[in-house]
Formats: C-alpha cells, structure tokens, sequence
C-alpha cells in the first residue's frame, strides 16, 4: 500500500505541475493546453485514488479539506473541458476559462500544503 501511496501522490503532483506550469507558460497569452486538460483528469483520478486509500488507513480523514479540493478541481475540469472545445473548434479561449483552469489549480495546491 505504501508503494500505491507514493505513485499515487508522484502522478498527482506531475497533474499539479501540468496544471499550473501551462498556465504559467502562457501567462501573456492565456489558453488551456493539451497538458492542462490532462493534468485535471490525472489530478482527479489521483485525488480519488488517495482519497480511497486515506479511508482504508487509521488516521482521520479531513472531510472538509477533501470536499472543498474536490470542489476547486470540479471547476477547474469543467474549465479545462470547456477550453479544449473551444481550442478544437480554432476559437480563443476566454481569459476568464484559461486563468479559472490555473488560478484554481494553484488555490488548490496551496490548500493542500498550507490546511492540515
């Protein structure tokens, strides 16, 4: 379980840094790439699975802290989808979607360093 632990939390912090680090790289020019909408998904999948495995353990699980970061990621994949459509369909991306997709990822990276 250790070893599910440790992958689960690696593949959740590449999501993180795909999140934010696109968003970062087009600052100037805001838009949701390829990598952005992959770092939602592997974030949500990675969430859940860490989730399941915190339940499974010993230690309280903090509910709160699990359901306000669900909630940020749910806006951030809905954000991240809504983006990739439009870029499919060679339409801009609006500023408020592309900043949504990061801003929100970097809200909840920060909730789950600095709430314990």
């Amino acid at each position: 379980m250790d070893f599910l632990h440790t992958l689960l939390v690696f593949f959740h912090i590449l999501g993180a840094a795909a999140l934010v680090g696109g968003w970062l790289a087009a600052f100037k020019t805001p838009t949701v790439g390829t990598w952005q909408f992959i770092g939602a998904w592997v974030q949500l999948v990675t969430g859940l699975g860490l989730t399941v495995l915190a339940e499974m353990g010993d230690d309280p699980v903090n509910h709160a802290k699990i359901g306000v970061k669900l909630v940020l990621l749910i806006a951030v994949l809905v954000a991240a989808i809504i983006g990739r459509k439009k870029m499919k369909k060679g339409e801009d991306v609006p500023k408020g979607i592309a900043h949504t997709v990061g801003g929100f990822a970097l809200i909840n990276v920060a909730l789950a360093v600095f709430w314990s």
